[in-house]
């Protein structure tokens, strides 16, 4: 039979695991923009760019 303190030492070392993959897998969501998003400011294709200001 297992130890207590072993099973909460391996409990909480996945804890953390499973913890820091969920906030990676949240950050890589929305790292870059979509196609879309990137080239809205440059107007539509064959038509001059929207002026400034």
């Amino acid at each position: 039979m297992a130890s207590l303190t072993r099973i909460l030492t391996a409990r909480r070392r996945m804890k953390l695991q499973k913890a820091g993959r969920k906030r990676k897998n949240q950050q890589s969501q929305r790292s870059t923009l979509s196609y879309a998003e990137l080239f809205a400011a440059c107007g539509a294709p064959g038509e001059t760019a929207p002026k400034k200001g």
